[in-house]
């Protein structure tokens, strides 16, 4: 069966089962590769001397704030869009609930190289922790969610699903900053 090397790091192709585990992918980055991806900048970070709560916190401290001020004010306004019946409070809502939420998505594609930026310069593993799979799962949602409103006109059963998927996305990242928080306070 074909294989693609990503990294040295073998992924199998057309379901072969496979051979290595997110853990192992982290360890070939940071440890096989250092000059390639992040390494160039973890050691620029390094170069800077934050203090090293600084570094520990700054990404959860960081994400916390996307998360409930413009994750939860723009899911606010989802259901507001939902179940408004004042037109303008409905107008203002649809007008700003993509932009909260396109800049938490942004904000958060963003957060992850914090994170694995963080974790680096800590020198301590990277895609071993629970916390790394619900974040690769909520960005992926995420992406879906984003082209959801893009197919609207003229299926609004998507919007049930745009609603049900966001909130669910909302669900799951709460239970990702608990896990992240776990995750800063076991080192």
């Amino acid at each position: 069966m074909p294989r693609v090397s990503m990294l040295g790091f073998c992924l199998p192709l057309r379901g072969e089962p496979s051979m290595g585990s997110w853990a192992e992918l982290g360890d070939k980055i940071k440890d096989r590769h250092p000059g390639s991806l992040f390494g160039p900048f973890v050691e620029l970070v390094k170069s800077w001397n934050l203090p090293d709560w600084l570094v520990h916190w700054g990404h959860p401290g960081n994400m916390a704030v996307v998360l409930f001020a413009m994750g939860g004010y723009g899911t606010y306004l989802g259901f507001r869009i939902r179940y408004s019946d004042d037109v303008e409070e409905k107008a203002k809502a649809k007008d700003l609930h993509p932009k909260l939420l396109g800049g938490m998505f942004f904000f958060f594609a963003l957060g992850a190289t914090g994170g694995v930026t963080s974790l680096l310069t800590s020198d301590k593993p990277i895609f071993e922790s629970p916390h790394a799979v619900t974040g690769f799962i909520g960005l992926t949602l995420l992406t879906i969610q984003t082209i959801l409103p893009t197919l609207f006109e003229g299926k609004p059963g998507l919007r049930n699903v745009h609603g049900i998927l966001g909130s669910g996305i909302m669900a799951l990242f709460l239970i990702h900053a608990a896990l992240g928080l776990q995750l800063g306070l076991s080192y």
